[in-house]
Formats: C-alpha cells, sequence, structure tokens
C-alpha cells in the first residue's frame, strides 16, 4: 500500500495567479497591453507633476512622489484588468448551460445563499430553474426557453410561498428579451431588490425551503460552464 502524503496542496501563488487573470483578460482585449502601460505612465507623470507643484523643489521630491504615481498606476492598473476580466468572463459564459449556476454562486456574497446546482430541470431541453433566498426574499432564476420553464417556475413558486408565506418572490429570466436580465447583470439585479426580509427570518426561509425542495440526484445538471476555468479573480 503506498504511504499516503501528508504535503499540503500547492496553490498557485499570486504572480502566478496574476498571470493567469492576464493571460485570460488580454485573449478577449487585445489592446490591455497597451491600456495598462498607459495607465501606468499616467499615474508616473501626476506623481512627477505633484512632486513639481509641491514645495520645497527638490530632486528627492520629485523622485519620490514619481515613484508613489508608479505604485498608484500599478494599482489601478490591476484594478481595470479585474474588472475587464470580469467583463470577458461574462461575455464568454453568456448564453452557455450553467452560467446562471456559476454567477449565483460566486457573485451574489453574503446576504444572499445561492447554489450553483439547479433546483428544476427539464430533463429533455436542459431548461433549467435556480433558486436564491436573500434579504429581499426569495429569487427564482428562469434559464433557457422561458415559454418551457413555465411549469418548472410554478411548481417552485407554489412550493416556496407553502412554506414561507409573506416573503417576497421574484421571477427573473436570464437573456436578452423583454423582460430578460442579461448574466452579466444578473448579481447586481439580485443585489438591488428591496431588503424587506430580516437575518432571522431569512435563516428560516432557508431551512424551510430546503426541507420542501425536491432532489435533484437523478435529474441531469447542466453542462456547459466550468467554474474552475471560467472564474475571474474578484477584485480585492
Amino acid at each position: 500500500m503506498a504511504a499516503r502524503t501528508t504535503t499540503p496542496e500547492k496553490r498557485p501563488g499570486f504572480f502566478s495567479q496574476l498571470k493567469t487573470l492576464y493571460t485570460f483578460t488580454q485573449k478577449e482585449y487585445r489592446w490591455l497591453p497597451f491600456l495598462l502601460a498607459g495607465i501606468v505612465l499616467v499615474g508616473i507623470a501626476l506623481g512627477v507633476l505633484v512632486g513639481f507643484l509641491i514645495p520645497p523643489l527638490a530632486v528627492w521630491s520629485i523622485i519620490l512622489w514619481g515613484v508613489t504615481g508608479l505604485l498608484a498606476g500599478i494599482l489601478a492598473g490591476m484594478i481595470t484588468m479585474t474588472r475587464l476580466s470580469t467583463t470577458a468572463m461574462y461575455k464568454k459564459i453568456d448564453g452557455m448551460p450553467g452560467a446562471t449556476g456559476h454567477v449565483l454562486s460566486s457573485s451574489l456574497g453574503r446576504n444572499w445563499q445561492a447554489s450553483e446546482a439547479p433546483v428544476g430541470v427539464n430533463p429533455r431541453t436542459q431548461e433549467a430553474l435556480y433558486r436564491a433566498i436573500g434579504r429581499g426574499g426569495v429569487v427564482l432564476i428562469g434559464e433557457g426557453n422561458r415559454s418551457r420553464l413555465t411549469r418548472l417556475v410554478g411548481e417552485e413558486r407554489s412550493r416556496v410561498l407553502r412554506v414561507a408565506a409573506g416573503v417576497p418572490v421574484t421571477v427573473l429570466y436570464v437573456g436578452h428579451g423583454d423582460d430578460e436580465v442579461p448574466i452579466a447583470k444578473l448579481a447586481s439585479t439580485i443585489k438591488a431588490l428591496p431588503k424587506k426580509v430580516d437575518r432571522a427570518t431569512m435563516a428560516a426561509v432557508i431551512k424551510r425551503v430546503s426541507s420542501v425542495s425536491q432532489g435533484l440526484s437523478s435529474l441531469p445538471i447542466p453542462k456547459g460552464v466550468d467554474p474552475t476555468k471560467m472564474r475571474a479573480p474578484r477584485p480585492r
């Protein structure tokens, strides 16, 4: 029998993650290197300008402010690249099965609870229904053809109302049609819902709804988005 290894799994370092982020983003935005270089140069120029404007005028002061501008430019460049990577990720997963679950599980924050797995799936057409519960109530999100989601939405809505009477239930559909929400705006749309549920009620609703949700172990889960490959690092 082979001996068990106690060596912890080595995770990618900061610079390795930064390189991955840059490569991923640059594939979508070819002009990224020029943008980042421009941001850094502007930062340096502003730093040097401040060094000239703030007395006493001295070489060491100009150099110090120039270095400060360089660091500020690098920070601004990293923030810009992170935001662009998020936009690139949304563009890449838009329309892919499972994209909704990926966004719900990674972008809602602590005030919401959602799973990457759908709460309902049409085995034949792969339409899927997802659910998020938070301070804004219960949100049901349909992914796929809207007309074919009617039964799934109706069943889940009735199930939620049966155990969480009085809690607002919002239904959203992911897409680019009328009254539909683009995948890039899904998280912000959900988080913008009015907070009508306190934390104690939210915890109770999560427990009640989970207890009556149908099991999905035997249903086919939509394939398409690999979170380990598609997730862009969040801004710090």
